[in-house]
């Protein structure tokens, strides 16, 4: 018991807390960057653009079957070959962007196809064109039909933040490691406040979605 006492002294959790807001960043960062340029592939797959369509779909389906580790050591380790370099915390955005957005694309692509094909010909039949259909009839259905599953690929991004400790990413998994690696009898305390600080962070999200699914019902 003296172990956890120690363990969660306000110093390691105000320690804890700085990690946690670098995984916040991070991942409030990445679901915008991804959800934008997943709902652009997505809808690109969906449109069947000839030739364009076909290679987007062959880039979603590389990156869907890579592991993230090796799309984060990637960004990190192997960029700068060719000039880029990014310190660790804009290389884990671009690496969880990149393999979420080939996720979401999926689910996007999915979702717009759920819309009954009879709501893009009754809007056409009223006069808009296909954009016009699309942004105001079609992806309000499909985005209504998506959001548990958006947000469930957002819980494992958030998740798969602690990933990026393998690059030095100072998130709360990093800063839990640097507080055990201290005292090997903080292990089991600082596993604990891991499991809280994640499952509170994913759960908020949870109840963010279902919050909208009411009111989008």
């Amino acid at each position: 018991m003296q172990n956890f006492v120690n363990a969660y002294s306000w110093v390691n959790i105000h320690y804890l807390l700085e990690g946690l807001w670098i995984t916040i960043e991070v991942s409030v960062a990445s679901i915008v960057f991804s959800y934008i340029l997943g709902a652009i592939l997505g809808l690109i797959r969906y449109i069947k653009i000839k030739y364009v369509s076909a290679f987007v779909g062959f880039v979603i389906d590389l990156i869907r079957n890579l592991p993230l580790l090796l799309i984060i050591f990637f960004t990190y380790f192997g960029l700068p070959n060719i000039g880029v370099r990014l310190n660790p915390i804009w290389s884990s955005i671009l690496a969880l962007s990149i393999f979420e957005s080939a996720m979401l694309a999926e689910i996007i692509r999915s979702g717009i196809g759920a819309v009954d094909s009879g709501q893009m010909e009754g809007a056409r039949a009223n006069g808009l064109t296909y954009w016009q259909a699309m942004w105001h009839v079609v992806l309000p259905q499909a985005q209504k039909k998506m959001i548990p599953t958006i947000v469930s690929q957002f819980i494992s991004l958030i998740k798969d933040t602690s990933l990026a400790t393998i690059i030095v990413l100072p998130d709360l998994m990093y800063h839990a490691q640097i507080i055990y690696g201290q005292n090997s009898n903080y292990i089991l305390p600082m596993f604990l406040a891991l499991a809280v600080m994640y499952f509170v962070v994913c759960y908020l999200l949870s109840i963010l979605s279902h919050y909208l699914e009411r009111r989008l019902a």
